[in-house]
């Protein structure tokens, strides 16, 4: 059906949407007729200002910037999508990473979202509907010591925290769902590639398959799509997914080897 999927009228907040798979959820929230607010710290040029906010997710004051602003523009919210994550952590194991790190992997990857969700699920219970999407990753599941521990860490307590939220919200009406991505083929991941390859004397492809190996490799033979992954936030946040809450959706390509 062709329009098996309508977001017509819906207020969405993405945040992280001007890059990757937060881009990807954007586009296509729009294309499904939502009105989408995004936020990240720099505007891009061909965005809009009227579905822009400039704020640092990552600070108190960042996020009742954003929670005012989406207040003042769109009356409230139908739907979050909480898209802001990543790591700054580098490799070497635990003994390389300091307080800074630690906190810096939480300020990022878990406090954004409980200090959004604090400010504007208030609203969605007041009107008894509401979609919260948390988008986790499969690193909480499968950590890489080398490289993710502080990362897999955050995104575990972010896991923990929306299965507890969606106990205690969804009588009230207000869905909460988790996406755990696996790898994702963004720009981000296309450098990585590249500077894999380029320290293993490789072409990109091989850096690409270093990556994948790391992983313990995907068995479909290549990562997610931004647009794969937005595709399935769209569906669990769409009134087709009306008695879904409380659950993690992974998609990875069948990558976590274990049910």
């Amino acid at each position: 059906m062709k329009d098996f999927i309508d977001l017509k009228d819906k207020r969405v907040l993405v945040t992280a949407g001007t890059k990757g798979t937060g881009a990807a959820t954007v586009d296509l929230f729009r294309q499904l007729g939502a009105a989408v607010i995004t936020t990240a710290r720099s505007q891009p040029a061909d965005m809009p200002a009227s579905q822009f906010i400039a704020a640092d997710l990552t600070s108190e004051e960042g996020c009742k910037t954003v929670a005012d602003t989406v207040r003042e523009r769109l009356g409230g919210l139908d739907i979050i999508v909480h898209m802001l994550g990543g790591s700054s952590a580098p490799g070497g194991g635990f003994q390389s990473l300091t307080e800074d790190h630690w906190r810096k992997e939480l300020d990022l990857n878990l406090f954004p979202a409980v200090r959004l969700d604090r400010l504007l699920l208030p609203d969605m219970i007041a009107q008894c509907q509401g979609v919260v999407i948390h988008v986790s990753s499969i690193q909480r599941l499968m950590p890489l010591p080398e490289a993710t521990t502080a990362y897999a860490a955050a995104k575990a307590a972010l896991s923990t925290y929306s299965k507890s939220l969606s106990k205690e919200v969804s009588p009230k009406g207000v869905r909460v769902l988790r996406v755990s991505p696996g790898w994702i083929m963004t720009d981000a991941s296309v450098h990585l590639a590249e500077r894999l390859a380029k320290e293993a004397g490789t072409d990109v492809e091989g850096g690409k398959r270093l990556i994948m190996d790391s992983l313990g490799g995907i068995p479909i033979g290549r990562p997610s799509s931004p647009e794969d992954v937005a595709s399935l936030i769209a569906f669990l946040a769409s009134d087709r997914a009306a008695t879904i809450t409380g659950v993690e959706y992974v998609i990875d390509g069948g990558t976590v080897p274990t049910v």
